[in-house]
């Protein structure tokens, strides 16, 4: 019978022996990385890792040992590459993250946009952050919030993010890679949406109801209770409030705010119809500039990614590597690119961070685009 207590000596001998030369590696790797700060060199040459996994792979018999082998040597050579992106940066020898650093986020006597109609969440939400006293319009669409701010007419935009039921809002981050604004805050909004018509409409009256595609969503429980109304989606909740003002159809009503229904004079017909009753919405607020408070800790950043095995992972381990803590990852399809997507990442900490400047200068080498999107 093998005796287990003398196996398991045999294998902390063989450990010790690998935590050494795992060693001896490691300072060579040092080495590797000062040549490459005297020469110029990348850190990366995919070309000859690849020869490398295909060499060492071969010198092991099994399939099992040959993907395991492969495995083992990819996180050696993970590793490092970020010891060789520590010491490069220690140097100054990488790109430099061209973000300014402020005490506060203006927010008096400043220009602010937002999507839809007066009554819309999207106001609601600016008036929390900004108070009433600002300077500020409404546009069709989030893109003509966006080119409001990037063209100098606005000094800040206020756009929906995500909901806690309904999930991100998959074209603002699209927008967000569009342009070259910069997230510099994010403020939430309790969402309590209202049935609402006519003054004088009744709830047997109806048949047609209008809304945004994500007032649809988020009560959708209510809506299924009531499979005899057409619903028509429109831009925001309340542009609907106000198609039932101008229409004076009593067939017809609006899923929207009270204070959408306060501002155009409809009776509310239901009150809190949204099926999570602590639904609330995240907003962005934009800014043109490459700035960010000294007082940040939510990093948000957006990855375009080799599309082969492995890729993403090796991505994240930079993250993993520099003790950060990720707390949101979501994917979106690229436009012309079948069935590649972007990784729209979230992560704590502050550009200021050496560890947070380590991963996205790590990140960067090794993708094939980086966009900071903001620190808040």
């Amino acid at each position: 019978m093998l005796d287990l207590e003398l196996i398991r000596e045999q294998l902390d001998e063989i450990d010790s022996e690998i935590v050494t030369l795992f060693e001896k590696r490691m300072q060579l790797c040092k080495d590797v990385a000062e040549f490459k700060i005297e020469t110029g060199k990348q850190v990366l040459d995919r070309k000859r890792e690849q020869n490398k996994l295909k060499v060492l792979k071969n010198q092991v018999n099994g399939d099992l040992n040959r993907s395991g082998v492969e495995d083992v040597f990819k996180q050696i050579m993970a590793v490092s590459r970020k010891l060789q992106y520590q010491i490069l940066a220690e140097h100054n020898r990488l790109d430099a993250i061209h973000f300014q650093e402020i005490d506060q986020i203006k927010k008096t006597d400043v220009t602010v946009v937002y999507q839809g109609v007066s009554g819309a969440y999207s106001q609601s939400a600016m008036f929390q952050y900004f108070g009433k006293q600002i300077r500020h319009y409404s546009v069709h669409t989030w893109d003509d919030a966006m080119k409001a701010v990037s063209s100098g007419k606005a000094d800040y935009a206020v756009l929906p993010i995500e909901n806690s039921s309904a999930g991100m809002v998959g074209d603002v981050c699209d927008l967000l890679i569009k342009y070259n604004n910069t997230i510099v805050d994010e403020c939430y909004l309790k969402v309590e949406h209202a049935l609402m018509g006519l003054p004088d409409a009744s709830m047997e009256q109806i048949r047609t109801v209008y809304s945004h595609p994500q007032g649809f969503m988020q009560c959708a429980d209510y809506l299924e209770s009531h499979k005899e109304w057409e619903t028509i989606s429109l831009n925001n909740t309340a542009l609907s409030a106000q198609t039932v003002l101008e229409q004076k159809d009593p067939s017809k009503a609006a899923i929207a705010s009270e204070l959408a229904a306060d501002l155009y004079g409809l009776k509310i017909l239901e009150h809190g119809i949204n099926d999570e009753k602590d639904n609330t919405t995240r907003f962005l607020i934009i800014a043109p500039k490459k700035i960010y408070r000294k007082d940040a800790k939510k990093l948000s950043i957006c990855l375009e990614i080799a599309h082969e095995s492995g890729s993403l992972y090796q991505t994240l381990s930079h993250i993993i590597y520099n003790d950060l803590n990720m707390t949101k990852i979501e994917s979106r399809p690229i436009p012309d690119k079948a069935w590649e997507y972007r990784f729209f990442i979230d992560m704590e900490g502050n550009l200021s961070d050496s560890s947070v400047q380590n991963a996205l200068r790590g990140m960067k080498e090794e993708v094939m685009s980086l966009k900071i999107l903001g620190n808040y």
